[in-house]
């Protein structure tokens, strides 16, 4: 069960992978055009949504990859869409691609390995140690490569991986692109870190 749990975790953020597609079209065609994107997007995995929630229809290429607690509520993929939006919509481009890639490939590490060598729980958060490690730092190098400024890279890593490890009920998928950019966005208003 471990190892199929291991190839399903693997399999789900294998898709979050296409938020690479989100950041190389907001750089070469715009925020227009990734907004198109996005909201075309989340119109399109709502009639999903819809059809597999409202009107109980199993989608074999879609079904299989929901963890238990998405079986009878929105997938993760509709809250990280939202989250993709808010970051392109509110926050500098600089910053929207940090926190949307942080979402993907800091969520990604910890998820990956955690399950494959996590063995030291953190109290309260079921999460290991060894998972936020991994979040942490792939999160600091992700926001190092696009702020270029260590403090606040190190600030919004770190929000990150504290959304991810103490959030619990409200999906990581927003929650860590929303506050990671949002506390990025007041230390650049601030004038601080850089």
């Amino acid at each position: 069960m471990a190892h199929y749990s291991f190839v399903n975790e693997l399999l789900r953020k294998g898709i979050h992978l296409t938020s690479v597609i989100i950041v190389l079209v907001y750089a070469f065609y715009g925020k227009q055009a990734v907004l198109t994107l996005l909201i075309t997007y989340l119109v399109l995995i709502l009639v999903i949504e819809h059809l597999r929630l409202d009107k109980g229809l199993e989608l074999p290429f879609i079904n299989p990859l929901f963890r238990q607690k998405e079986i009878a509520n929105i997938g993760s993929y509709v809250y990280f869409t939202l989250g993709a939006l808010v970051a392109v919509s509110v926050f500098s481009k600089e910053v929207a691609y940090a926190a949307i890639l942080m979402t993907t490939f800091g969520d990604m590490s910890a998820a990956l390995v955690g399950r494959s060598i996590g063995k030291h729980r953190i109290s309260g958060s079921g999460k290991s140690v060894e998972g936020c490690t991994a979040e942490f730092v792939v999160d600091l190098v992700i926001g190092y490569a696009f702020l270029s400024s260590l403090p606040l890279a190190l600030i919004m890593a770190l929000t990150a991986t504290l959304v991810e490890t103490f959030f619990r009920r409200i999906d990581d998928n927003l929650a860590i692109p929303v506050f990671s950019g949002f506390v990025a966005e007041m230390f650049l208003y601030l004038d601080l870190f850089t």
